[in-house]
């Protein structure tokens, strides 16, 4: 009885699996053409000289000499840096989320106000920023209002500083997707938890340090890949409207230089070439996320 039991459950489980085997395959076929053409088809340019008409077979070889290549080493070490912005990105919103979740005075006014660089379109923080920054901007304004004139500068026309200014405005541009995350978080949290911290004596921050930032692992997680995967892929509008990519290839980024390449020097072979390894880049990312966000055995999200 118990095999025959056995043998029955294990034809109707193949026969779900050929069922669902069957259902998604339109799914995949749809998948298949709209993105692994595509990307079947960059992948062959990539080994091209082609100029958008004509393309000459080069090979693997156009890898190798772009691995060669000190400006893509310089985009990927402002990509590098970029990075360095992201602790920033996630630690402000954090804090944001852990004062607006204790409800202090003005915290729905805050909280839009917070909330207000995701609604807004990155060619118009981009604007801004330029206003911001430049030699006759309100950053500028500003310290001479308090006496600190000498000190003012261009920050767009240096490398070093052109590249800072659009690692503060690409943090101010997450916060507001990063506070929201949190916010989301806490709101998932027991309360009990928190009472009972504050019964045992624990100050506010106590508890959030000790209470609920270990709860809210699995959000700081998530807001660190989207942070992540901005920095590498959602600059190029803020690059465009801000500096170009310059002064030289002081802010270029992978994400740019794919544009520079392929659009402004009419090599769409190379662009192919480094949409690729943007692409790879961006699959790497994309497996750390699902291993960071996969709940460990027995535990749910």
């Amino acid at each position: 009885m118990i095999a025959a039991a056995r043998s029955r459950s294990s034809r109707l489980a193949a026969r779900r699996r050929r069922a669902g085997i069957l259902l998604s395959l339109p799914a995949v076929a749809l998948v298949v053409a709209l993105l692994g053409v595509p990307i079947g088809q960059a992948v062959y340019y990539s080994m091209t000289i082609w100029n958008g008409i004509t393309a000459t077979w080069v090979g693997p070889s156009a890898y190798a000499s772009t691995f060669t290549d000190p400006i893509f080493w310089r985009v990927l070490e402002n990509n590098a840096l970029l990075l360095l912005a992201v602790p920033f990105a996630i630690g402000i919103p954090l804090v944001i989320a852990a004062l607006l979740n204790e409800h202090v005075r003005g915290w729905r006014f805050f909280r839009s106000v917070y909330f207000l660089p995701t609604a807004i379109s990155w060619v118009v923080i981009g604007m801004f920023a330029l206003r911001f920054f430049s030699a006759t901007g309100v950053l500028n304004q500003v310290l001479a209002h308090f006496g600190l004139g000498p000190s003012a500068t261009d920050m767009l026309a240096g490398e070093t500083s052109a590249l800072a200014a659009l690692a503060i405005t690409f943090v101010w541009s997450m916060i507001g997707t990063n506070t929201m995350i949190f916010l989301t978080g806490m709101a998932t949290l027991d309360p009990t938890l928190i009472e009972a911290a504050r019964v045992d004596g624990l100050s506010r921050w106590q508890i959030f340090f000790r209470v609920q930032l270990p709860l809210l692992t699995r959000f700081v997680q998530f807001a660190f890949v989207i942070t992540v995967i901005s920095a590498f892929s959602a600059l190029f509008s803020l690059i465009f409207v801000m500096t170009g990519g310059g002064p030289g290839f002081g802010t270029t980024t992978l994400e740019f230089f794919v544009y520079q390449t392929g659009f402004q020097q009419v090599q769409f072979g190379t662009g192919a070439l480094y949409g690729i390894i943007l692409f790879v880049i961006m699959a790497l990312v994309g497996l750390v996320q699902l291993r960071l966000i996969r709940p460990s055995d027995g535990e749910g999200w």
